[in-house]
């Protein structure tokens, strides 16, 4: 199964990308997806939590990924 994953802000500078096409096993929940990207990119362990949209849309932790899914990896974002 492929997905593509977008990086953003930080997590495009920590993975060194900004789109990429990622190989998965078999299918993964947003929860085991954000388990294997910190072990695949060690740097994302630098930050505590990213949010994650799934073909534009915000996805829960449960959200089950299909084939070519399109992922975004979203930073925390503070402002002022």
């Amino acid at each position: 199964m492929t997905i593509k994953l977008l990086f953003f802000g930080i997590t495009a500078d920590l993975v060194g990308e900004k789109e990429i096409s990622y190989t998965l096993e078999s299918a993964l929940t947003i929860k085991l997806l954000k388990e294997q990207l910190k072990k695949d990119f060690v740097k994302l362990k630098n930050i505590n939590e990213f949010a994650i949209a799934v073909n534009e849309e915000y996805a829960t932790e449960d959200y089950q990924l299909k084939n070519e899914d399109v992922v975004a990896i979203i930073p925390p974002v503070s402002g002022g």
